[in-house]
């Protein structure tokens, strides 16, 4: 079928599999230009299939050379329609995996029911025996707790009161003011409990359990802090809450892995254009500046050139991990610069609907979007029809 892009609100409900796989390659190949020496041998990554957590696959695999164990909730093709974007990726990945002579195991289902847990163990002793690093990048709107049975839904809502400031409408161009109320506590308990630690502490507890975890393992989960624009709706907003959870768990897990030898992080990382990100307010408007002044400054990255970093110099780029004074790996360290953020806030100040493309990248921002689902790639011929239907 000829496949074309079909977007609702902050989601693209088809994908393109060359153009995934298009992507898939543009990361791998940075990826090959900074190879890592003693890097991760055998990873396991919970979360694998977009985003941060794709990038990472991407970068154990072939700037370390790594085994990889990828776990991931996506849809294959049904009924005339196309796979998820995720869904393509993996595909991709797992046969330039497979081309480069290293094991690539993908298993599609519920990261946070037992039932998942227990096969992906069962993969890792089938294929690698024990992994080394652990991250953990699962980005979802809601949670079924796999004791209780309750279903969580999370919230991008402030806490105490109403939000309000500018944000972008990615679709009209129009910048205009947007104000959200804030959150329950039920509402911010529930956030924390999809968002929040709980899950990466079961996972890491049912490896150790298992005695797949290599002596010396390191795990990682992703969070964000951002300027104080946006402090409201993420930092000091439901969302903080959760990240809040995952520093308490970052701790609670140094200690459980103590006995393999084992060290939790926090990787706080810099904003980027995912599914995650454009569905918060305030947020795309914020990105499309930075990403300006960033490339203004010869410092921007994507997904894939941060995790290449943050595996060659945080990682493995030294004899121990390379953290900040609080303990957490900071990815965010060239967006916080000072000179970064002033400019920022400078032009936060005056942009508008009129002015939005000359004082932001608002078009590299639509780009980037566009790319997670496989359009906007030079080399793709997206008139031609293509097989939508690809099995793992």
């Amino acid at each position: 079928m000829i496949v074309k892009p079909k977007v609702r609100g902050f989601i693209c409900t088809t994908a393109h599999p060359e153009g995934c796989e298009a992507h898939v390659q543009e990361q791998i190949a940075h990826a090959k230009k900074h190879k890592v020496e003693n890097g991760a041998k055998n990873v396991l990554i919970i979360g694998s299939s977009t985003g941060f957590g794709l990038a990472s696959r991407i970068a154990a695999t072939f700037s370390c050379g790594a085994n990889t164990i990828g776990v991931f909730y996506e849809k294959p093709s049904q009924n005339g329609r196309t796979a998820s974007a995720g869904w393509y990726n993996t595909v991709a990945f797992d046969r330039f995996a497979r081309e480069a002579g290293v094991v690539s195991k993908s298993i599609n289902g519920d990261a946070f029911s037992d039932e998942i847990k227990e096969e992906t163990i069962q993969a890792i002793k089938d294929s690698v025996g024990k992994v080394d690093l652990v991250i953990y990048s699962v980005a979802s709107p809601r949670r079924t707790h796999p004791k209780t049975g309750e279903t969580f839904t999370s919230v991008l809502k402030p806490i105490g009161g109403t939000y309000s400031s500018k944000t972008v409408n990615t679709k009209s161009d129009e910048v205009s003011n947007v104000s959200i109320e804030p959150a329950t506590e039920q509402e911010v308990q529930d956030t924390v409990a999809v968002m929040g630690g709980e899950d990466w502490q079961m996972w890491m507890d049912a490896l150790q359990a298992a005695d797949v975890l290599e002596q010396g393992v390191k795990t990682l989960s992703f969070s964000y802090i951002g300027p104080e624009l946006t402090y409201p709706i993420y930092t000091n907003g439901a969302i903080g809450k959760a990240k809040e959870d995952l520093d308490r768990t970052a701790k609670v897990l140094n200690e459980s892995l103590s006995p393999v030898g084992g060290k939790a992080y926090v990787s706080v990382n810099k904003a980027l254009v995912t599914q995650s990100s454009s569905a918060i307010p305030v947020v795309p408007l914020y990105i499309s500046i930075l990403f300006k002044v960033m490339k203004e400054k010869g410092i921007h990255e994507g997904c894939g050139e941060q995790m290449v970093r943050m595996f060659a110099d945080r990682l493995y780029g030294g004899e121990s991990v390379q953290c900040a004074e609080d303990g957490r790996i900071r990815m965010d360290d060239w967006e916080m610069r000072e000179d970064v953020q002033a400019e920022v806030a400078q032009i936060w100040e005056k942009v508008n609907s009129d002015n939005l493309y000359e004082l932001s990248d608002i078009e590299g921002y639509k780009k980037d979007f566009m790319k997670l689902f496989g359009f906007e790639f030079d080399k793709i011929d997206y008139e031609k029809d293509v097989d939508v239907e690809l099995s793992l």
